[in-house]
């Protein structure tokens, strides 16, 4: 079958999916996940390898919107409101998760490299699932723009943290001589680079809509600045997340027309997003979880242990609202996207060791619990929280 039959097949699948998920009070995403399963390699296999390599920049364009929507959110009155407590949190949440799953891992494995490693890809979360179940219930609130703020300030935070760690695992791996540049300069400029390019394009964007006369110009103009943005971060090795965000942020800060600007992606973003949880579901291979092992279950618990605990750590330190200490960690527990692309990463910098297969291993593997719980916990904390109004 061709990529569009399997596609048309996949997204009507997933959404059915999504509408059972929904009687059923769970959020759609678990039943695009599902579907992805049951399509995927674990299931049917219509959903191949070949074919999710043939669509891979499709959910690259996904999550490109999803961080431009995240973007959206962080005008800065919220910034000024939320800043601090998002910047906290996000630092304890990522580091807690990055300490815990490093030490537990060390302790089975006595691997100082593939320790580090799994470590530093743990810290990773996922914003398309938490920001689906957010639009998903209309969402509005601290703990709302505290989960959106988080989640994107982590993309920066598990950035520099793998760089780091990374050039650590190295040493250890390779007997490479370590350097400021490697761990902490090059890394750093990964992160500004990215957001430049991101806000000179949010700029461009911005007077494109200004002089925008009809709305069939309008969504041309935002999809093209997105397919822009991702091909230039690919092209010169930076992040098209933080990018996307930057650009995100420098709309709805700049632009008197932002409101409608966002609404019409808002309305032509769903079936991309849905093929891209379908994908990812379709990625996961039952077959991982019997190799995984006690090194596997332990990446899964302390990982939640560390996102749960450093996030109520860190909202109790900047003293965020009572539901913001409460709930903030339920909202980070997704993983699939940006730390799939890291363990990617990991693959290709460790050619000739087993972190890399041991990586995607128990990502992939953790990654089927963490896509069905994740939105699911996130769905229970804004409705604790009294700011879901589905």
């Amino acid at each position: 079958m061709n990529p569009f039959i399997i596609l048309g097949i996949a997204l009507i699948v997933g959404v059915v999916g999504g509408k059972i998920m929904n009687k059923l009070k769970v959020p759609a995403v678990a039943g695009y996940i599902i579907g992805g399963l049951l399509l995927g390699v674990s299931g049917l296999n219509i959903i191949t390898g070949d074919s999710i390599n043939q669509m891979a920049f499709l959910s690259d364009f996904a999550l490109c919107i999803i961080a431009f929507n995240i973007g959206s959110e962080l005008e800065l009155s919220v910034i000024k409101q939320l800043g601090k407590s998002i910047f906290i949190i996000a630092f304890f949440e990522a580091f807690g998760a990055f300490l815990m799953v490093t030490i537990a891992s060390f302790l089975i494995t006595k691997d100082v490299a593939i320790s580090l490693i799994l470590g530093s890809v743990s810290a990773a979360t996922a914003p398309a699932a938490t920001v689906m179940v957010l639009r998903e219930q209309n969402a509005k609130g601290p703990l709302t723009s505290t989960l959106l703020g988080v989640v994107a300030v982590d993309d920066a935070i598990c950035l520099v943290i793998y760089a780091m760690a990374a050039a650590v695992a190295k040493v250890f791996v390779n007997n490479e001589v370590l350097s400021i540049n490697k761990v902490l300069l090059l890394p750093i400029s990964e992160i500004i680079f990215s957001l430049v390019v991101g806000a000179i394009i949010g700029l461009l964007l911005t007077v494109l809509i200004q002089y925008s006369k009809r709305d069939n110009e309008l969504l041309p103009f935002i999809i093209g600045s997105l397919l822009l943005l991702d091909g230039l971060a690919t092209a010169f090795s930076l992040s098209p997340l933080l990018s996307a965000m930057a650009m995100g942020i420098i709309v709805a800060n700049t632009s008197p027309q932002k409101i409608k600007a966002f609404t019409i992606l808002e309305n032509f973003a769903p079936p991309i997003v849905a093929a891209f949880f379908i994908l990812a579901g379709a990625r996961l291979n039952f077959s991982y979880i019997p190799q995984i092992g006690i090194l596997g279950v332990a990446y899964l618990l302390f990982r939640i242990l560390g996102k749960v605990s450093g996030a109520s750590l860190g909202a109790s330190i900047s003293k965020a609202p009572q539901a913001v200490k409460k709930y903030i960690g339920l909202g980070l527990l997704s993983q699939v996207g940006v730390a799939v692309g890291l363990a990617i990463t990991v693959n290709r910098e460790f050619p000739n060791s087993d972190i890399g297969t041991i990586v995607v291993t128990i990502l992939l593997a953790t990654t089927i619990v963490t896509e069905i719980v994740g939105p699911i916990s996130t769905k229970f904390a804004i409705s604790k929280s009294g700011e879901g109004n589905s």
